[in-house]
C-alpha cells in the first residue's frame, strides 16, 4: 500500500512540474502559430510611413476640415514618378483624402455646398486640376467616377526651395470670411483661395 502511495505522490509532483514548465515558457513562443513576434512591429512601422492626420480651421461661420494620410518622400521621385502626370490622384495615401465644410463656399466663382467631399487632383507639369467629388468614402481612387465630380478648378503649382518630406495640408484664414487651402509635398505647393458664402 505504501508503495502505491509513493507512486501516486511521484506522479502528482511530475504533473505539477510539467504545468509550471508550460507556464514559464518564453512569451514569444505563445505566438509561434501566428508567426514571429517581429511581424506586428513591421506592420506598425509600415502604417506610420503615411500617418493619418488632419487640418482644421474656422473661417467665419464655416468649420472646414481636411482628413488625409501623409506619405513621405523617402528619396523617391514623387511628381512625374510615383504620382504620374495626367492621372487622377487621391491627394494622399490609403483612403481618399476628404474635405468637409459646414457652410457653402465660393471657389473661383463656383459654389461648393456645405457637405463632405472626396478631394482628388490631376497633377500636371505646369497645371493641376483640383477635384471635389461626392464620393468621399473610398480607398484611394478605386471607386472614383468623374460623373460624381461637383466642382473642378485649375491651379498652377509653386516650386519650393526646400523638400517637404511629408505631405501637409493647411487651411489659412486670410480675413473674417475668406481663407486659403494648400498642400505641399516634395518640392511643390498647390494652393487656392475660398470664400464663405453668407
Amino acid at each position: 500500500m505504501k508503495y502505491f502511495y509513493y507512486i501516486l505522490l511521484a506522479f502528482a509532483v511530475f504533473s505539477c512540474k510539467e504545468t509550471k514548465s508550460k507556464e514559464s515558457k518564453d512569451p514569444t513562443e505563445m505566438h509561434s502559430d501566428h508567426g514571429n513576434m517581429s511581424e506586428p512591429m513591421q506592420t506598425t512601422n509600415k502604417k506610420t510611413l503615411s500617418p493619418h492626420t488632419s487640418a482644421i480651421a474656422m473661417i467665419g461661420d464655416a468649420h472646414v476640415h481636411i482628413d488625409y494620410s501623409s506619405p513621405g518622400v523617402r528619396d523617391r521621385i514623387i511628381f512625374g514618378g510615383l504620382v504620374g502626370y495626367g492621372h487622377v490622384w487621391q491627394a494622399g495615401a490609403h483612403m481618399a483624402t476628404w474635405i468637409e465644410t459646414t457652410k457653402d463656399l465660393e471657389i473661383e466663382g463656383q459654389s461648393l455646398e456645405a457637405g463632405k467631399y472626396g478631394f482628388f487632383t490631376i497633377p500636371g507639369k505646369n497645371e493641376w486640376t483640383i477635384i471635389f467629388n461626392s464620393n468621399w468614402d473610398q480607398h484611394g481612387k478605386d471607386e472614383y467616377d468623374e460623373n460624381d465630380d461637383v466642382l473642378r478648378l485649375k491651379v498652377t503649382p509653386e516650386v519650393m526651395e526646400n523638400v517637404k518630406e511629408h505631405l501637409e495640408y493647411q487651411i489659412t484664414k486670410t480675413n473674417s470670411s475668406e481663407g486659403n487651402i494648400s498642400f505641399s509635398w516634395e518640392k511643390l505647393k498647390i494652393s487656392f483661395p475660398f470664400k464663405v458664402k453668407p
